[in-house]
């Protein structure tokens, strides 16, 4: 089994940092191979998303695209029957666009999408990675989502201002 870590979507650089070392050692514990898309593609990100920034219902689906995309190819190249994501573990996620990516991309590249809803061990999961002492972030990654979560106007209850 091989992980692949392609997130052009988590910003700032230094969170993509922390979630890959994160996963790293995780994986090595596991002894499973990693394969990370380490070209971090802000440039191309930001051109497919920013147009659609304030319409989450068609940013994520666009952001999923990107990231399935390279994850579907390199299954493709690495001689691997199917490929999956850890984005159907999450309650938070647009969970029927997630599929329809990984469905889009796997025809795409010749390799099948592996679908599970895997949302029912989320709690499991989450209680073990506390245990595990691993890092947990507090939203998706990308800067839209992050304003989502933080960003109050001012003059609102719990105005944070941006």
């Amino acid at each position: 089994m091989t992980a692949c870590y392609a997130n052009p979507n988590i910003h700032p650089y230094r969170e993509w940092e922390k979630r890959l070392a994160t996963l790293r050692e995780y994986l090595a514990a596991e002894e499973v191979d990693l394969e990370v898309d380490d070209r971090y593609d802000l440039k191309g990100y930001l051109a497919a998303v920013l147009p659609l920034a304030d319409d989450p219902a068609r940013r994520c689906p666009a952001c999923y695209r990107i990231r399935l995309a390279e994850v579907a190819r390199r299954a493709a190249e690495g001689g691997y029957h199917a490929f999956s994501t850890t984005l159907l573990v999450s309650p938070y996620q647009r969970h029927e666009a997630v599929a329809e990516a990984g469905h889009q991309a796997g025809r795409a590249c010749g390799v099948s999408f592996y679908y599970r809803d895997f949302r029912p061990g989320w709690k499991e999961a989450v209680r073990v990675s506390r245990e595990l002492g691993m890092y947990r972030q507090g939203y998706c990654g990308c800067l839209f989502s992050e304003r989502e979560r933080y960003w109050r106007p001012h003059g609102t209850d719990g105005a944070k201002g941006a």
